[in-house]
């Protein structure tokens, strides 16, 4: 039986596999997943205003919420014939991030650190642990 903390993880292999498919589908070059990727992990730097400020930044921008707001905003708009491309791409983009984080093990953080997720601990925290 997986756990909740497996379950996730297998969940974002596959929302990560499913962007892959939708970027090439709608016609935008692969590679744009891959340019953009490390574009939102700039949310860590809330991390200098310390823990809470730092959780709250990061989770932000690591919810699915935002990315499929973008994305909705996206579709509305080429329903209307007025297609906003860079929106699109970004919005896939962003949500194969998260699902590659939560794949390999970074979670939501909590207020404790920025080694500490709702998915467990990681980094020195993790090794220490163990």
């Amino acid at each position: 039986m997986l756990n909740p903390v497996q379950t996730q993880r297998i969940e974002g292999v596959g929302v990560a596999a499913f962007a892959v498919v939708v970027t090439v589908a709608v016609g935008y070059a692969w590679w744009w997943l891959l340019a953009l990727f490390l574009i939102f992990d700039l949310s860590m730097v809330g991390y200098l205003r310390g823990p809470r400020v730092g959780a709250v930044c990061y989770n932000l921008v690591h919810s699915y919420t935002l990315p499929a707001l973008l994305g909705a905003v996206a579709v509305a708009f080429a329903a209307f014939r007025d297609p906003i491309d860079w929106l699109g791409i970004l919005a896939i983009a962003w949500a194969f991030h998260i699902a590659v984080d939560r794949a390999l093990g970074y979670g939501l953080k909590t207020t404790e650190g920025f080694e500490h997720t709702h998915l467990g601990s990681i980094g020195k925290t993790k090794r220490s642990a163990s």
